[in-house]
């Protein structure tokens, strides 16, 4: 029996009777992290690093939650479980497994490049490594978050000079606070969606962030105009972004990397940025960890196991729930 197994309502430890971002409703799930195909409803008592807290209960309401530190060891039926930092996004955590001298390390979503609100990823040794691959092509290879940030900035002064705002686009959680930390505020104010300040704020208490305007029915077009408005994807083309009056859009994902995603999009801008690891992070990570064993799980599966398998790892791949970061997907 191996000390974690997949089933129909998720990654099952049956000696603690345990799931780890379980998708159907169980007594006990461990959570990675908040992004909604990660942390659902329904389970009776949940368990996440102390950062995830209140960012599951703004989400799922009111479950009875535990908190961990990142490194402090708790066991359940003999079986000991730690979290570590994944990198992915703020309170994002590696599961890390061990019963018998053996461990599993479950990834949930990891970057490895620091983005200066996660903690950074941190690497653990293991017997059977669980990964994901959301970009587990060759094609991926992420620039220096640095240069994406300074491209950024130049946008929107640019777009200031020339009167017009700049709407930027990112996931609610993780993103749109990554682009907040390295904003120059110099340039103009900051105004914020509501879905984006909720989750911003409920960060503040962890993370130093610029200040922000919330929009709402109140806030006058002539007060937005020039300036920067943060918000998710699904604005793009609403009846809320056409209130901003005249506009440039932008959109950070990993997936502007492909010029097609680009078109599909239809923004002005985009940015390669990624709160994911790509090809030679993903390579690193499994080449330190020292494991005998991979599963790849949501990504590019089967073309990421292949090869591990033709470079003498063995691989294989588990179907799982967790959505597949795509082109258009809506992560929050």
């Amino acid at each position: 029996m191996p000390l974690l197994e997949f089933t129909k309502k998720g990654i099952y430890c049956k000696q603690a009777d345990v799931y780890l971002d379980p998708w159907r409703g169980v007594d006990k799930a461990i959570i990675s992290h908040g992004h909604s195909d990660h942390a659902r409803w329904g389970s009776k008592r949940y368990i996440t690093h102390e950062i995830n807290v209140p960012i599951i209960t703004h989400r799922l309401g009111k479950i009875l939650v535990t908190g961990k530190k990142y490194g402090e060891t708790f066991q359940i039926n003999g079986v000991k479980f730690s979290f570590h930092p994944a990198g992915h996004v703020p309170g994002s955590s590696q599961i890390r497994v061990e019963y018998k001298g053996e461990v599993w390390v479950f990834t949930g979503d990891y970057k490895t490049q620091v983005d200066g609100i996660s903690t950074p990823f941190e690497l653990i040794r293991c017997n059977t490594f669980i990964t994901e691959c959301t970009f587990g092509l060759p094609v991926f290879k992420w620039e220096k978050p640095l240069r994406v940030h300074d491209d950024i900035n130049r946008w929107w002064a640019n777009n200031k000079s020339n009167k017009v705002t700049s709407l930027l686009m990112g996931y609610s959680l993780g993103k749109v606070q990554r682009l907040l930390k390295h904003i120059d505020c110099k340039t103009g104010k900051i105004f914020t969606h509501g879905a984006t300040e909720k989750m911003t704020n409920i960060l503040r208490q962890f993370i130093d962030f610029p200040k922000t305007e919330l929009i709402t029915r109140d806030t006058k077009k002539a007060e937005i105009g020039g300036n920067l408005v943060l918000a998710p994807p699904a604005v793009m083309g609403s009846t809320w972004a056409k209130k901003l009056g005249e506009i440039s859009t932008g959109y950070a994902s990993g997936w502007m990397a492909f010029r097609g995603a680009r078109r599909r999009r239809a923004v002005d801008r985009s940015f390669v940025l990624s709160d994911h690891a790509d090809w030679e992070g993903l390579l690193s990570v499994i080449k330190a960890t020292g494991c005998e064993d991979i599963i790849t799980t949501h990504g590019y599966t089967d073309i990421f196991a292949r090869y591990l398998k033709e470079n003498g790892w063995n691989a294989r791949t588990e179907k799982t729930k967790y959505e597949v970061e795509t082109i258009d997907s809506e992560v929050i």
